[in-house]
């Protein structure tokens, strides 16, 4: 007897397939990567080797500077186009996430897009007043250290954040996204 087939012409099992679709591109993945080992660096390093913390700092800034232009002219999934559309959807995508109501996202979802600016930001302050710090003009100016010191563990906050976030959407939608963010591919559900 033959088996009985869908209007895709599978069977009824078949329409649903698993499989990844390629989402964050390798400059971005590279960058991801980078911008991680120089936190870390930048974490370990004051006041002891004080030259590499300068030189990761300066990295920080620059690979900053290339996420401001790959976020408009980097692939698909890199541009910044939904940014506003997924910041006003995190306070709602974080309050369903109580209830583990975590949507699917190819991209990064709303809390993802919020930690990405977040991080960003803080970021950009403190490597900016670490750079403003070695100058002779702010050299030993207490605003300037207190708001890098003050960024800088804000940094380290939203890093772990960042961190939980990751490990706790791969739990809830049984996916690694430290994979994803290593292949650059993303498993989806594709119906048929």
């Amino acid at each position: 007897m033959p088996q009985a087939r869908g209007a895709s012409g599978g069977t009824p099992a078949d329409r649903t397939v698993p499989r990844t679709v390629a989402v964050w591109d390798l400059p971005l993945r590279l960058w991801h990567w980078a911008l991680a080992a120089c936190v870390l660096a930048a974490w370990f390093t004051p006041p002891v080797y004080d030259r590499l913390h300068r030189v990761v700092g300066y990295a920080v800034l620059g690979l900053l500077a290339f996420r401001l232009v790959w976020g408009f002219w980097g692939s698909r999934y890199s541009r910044f186009r939904m940014i506003r559309v997924r910041l006003r959807a995190a306070p709602g995508y974080l309050w369903n996430l109580r209830r583990g109501m975590t949507g699917r996202y190819i991209g990064l979802n709303p809390a993802g897009t919020l930690m990405l600016v977040a991080l960003m930001l803080a970021l950009a302050v403190s490597a900016i007043t670490g750079a403003m710090s070695v100058t002779v003009t702010f050299f030993g100016v207490w605003w300037v250290e207190d708001i890098h010191h003050y960024s800088s563990d804000a940094v380290i906050v939203l890093v772990v954040l960042h961190v939980a976030g990751v490990l706790l959407m791969g739990l809830l939608q049984r996916e690694s996204l430290v994979r994803a963010m290593i292949t650059g591919r993303k498993r989806i559900r594709h119906h048929l």
